[in-house]
């Protein structure tokens, strides 16, 4: 499947902050990040290009339970089918499918596949037959394209959401639930300073909550 050019490109204002979000339309936790990101973008100038990272393509030289190695197969057919539709349609399409999907399978606990992925292309009036690339391995190679792009800014020891900020890219922020308002500007003026640092590596602690969605977005 090769990409249709697509000419409705602007040039972003030397004002506005060029991000790029790579992410596994499964991951919860990739998810909450991105509705922070949407929350900055409405009170900051960001252009946001969003890309597909797969958690299969991440773990499958890992040793992993067989539950969980099941579950990363199963869970290429959302990577696929928003890779298929982008090279399809072009990059504008990437951010309304992951929006569409993320309801299905995060806000809705959505958690067949085969129900979902018709289910989104009809919500978004897309084309009924992009569903026969999401159980082939037609765009496979587009997506671990995207996915190398990301992930050889990081290092492989991370895992999704990654973000680049003006260029300089990190694993996260993994935060639950997604900040709103001035708590969200303030962790992005954080996450913007640190980007500007060359040595600035690493800043974590252990998580004490799991996935927290506001199903009012």
């Amino acid at each position: 499947m090769t990409e249709t050019t697509v000419d409705n490109t602007t040039e972003p204002s030397a004002a506005r902050t060029a991000v790029e979000f790579w992410f596994d339309p499964n991951c919860p936790w990739a998810w909450m990040t991105s509705r922070w990101v949407g929350e900055v973008a409405e009170h900051r100038d960001l252009d946001v290009t969003w890309k597909v990272m797969s958690l299969f393509v991440l773990n499958e030289d890992q040793d992993v339970p067989d539950t969980y190695r099941e579950r990363l197969d199963q869970g290429q057919v959302y990577p696929r089918i928003v890779t298929a539709a982008r090279l399809r349609l072009g990059q504008q399409i990437v951010k309304p499918l992951y929006d569409a999907l993320g309801e299905h399978v995060h806000h809705r606990q959505e958690s067949d596949p085969e129900q979902v992925v018709p289910a989104v292309l009809a919500e978004l009036g897309l084309d009924a037959d992009l569903v026969e690339y999401a159980w082939t391995d037609e765009v496979d190679q587009a997506v671990r394209e995207s996915h190398r792009d990301g992930i050889e800014r990081v290092g492989q020891d991370v895992g999704t959401p990654v973000i680049a900020v003006e260029g300089t890219a990190f694993f996260g922020p993994v935060i639950s639930p997604a900040p709103k308002g001035q708590q969200a500007l303030d962790l992005w003026d954080g996450v913007v300073a640190v980007a500007k640092v060359p040595g600035f590596f690493e800043l974590k602690r252990s998580r004490t909550v799991g996935p927290i969605f506001d199903t009012t977005d």
